[in-house]
C-alpha cells in the first residue's frame, strides 16, 4: 500500500498542467507590484504635469511650472473659453 501511495505522490509532483497558470499569475502580479511603485514615486508628478497641460489649454498661466501665457502680439489668444467663436470666424 505505501508504494502505491508513493507512486501517486511522485506522478503529482510530476503532473505539470498548472505551471503555466502559475507563471502567468506570478508574472501578472509582479507587474502589479511595479505599477504600485511607479504610481506611488511619481503620482504627485503626473498630476502636477497634467494639471500644468489642462492650465495651458485653458490659456492660464501656471506659476508651478514656469509656463508663461503666449503673448497676445505675437498670435491670436484663444483658449477654451472662446474656441468656437474663433471656429466661426476662420470658416
Amino acid at each position: 500500500m505505501k508504494t502505491s501511495g508513493r507512486k501517486q505522490l511522485r506522478r503529482w509532483f510530476r503532473d505539470q498542467r498548472g505551471q503555466g497558470m502559475t507563471e502567468y499569475i506570478v508574472i501578472v502580479a509582479l507587474i502589479a507590484v511595479a505599477a504600485i511603485g511607479v504610481v506611488t514615486a511619481f503620482g504627485d508628478n503626473v498630476r502636477a504635469l497634467f494639471a500644468t497641460s489642462t492650465d495651458a489649454l485653458a490659456g492660464k498661466e501656471s506659476s508651478s511650472s514656469g509656463a508663461k501665457k503666449a503673448s497676445s502680439g505675437v498670435r491670436d489668444s484663444r483658449n477654451l473659453q472662446d474656441f468656437a467663436e474663433h471656429a466661426k470666424k476662420s470658416k
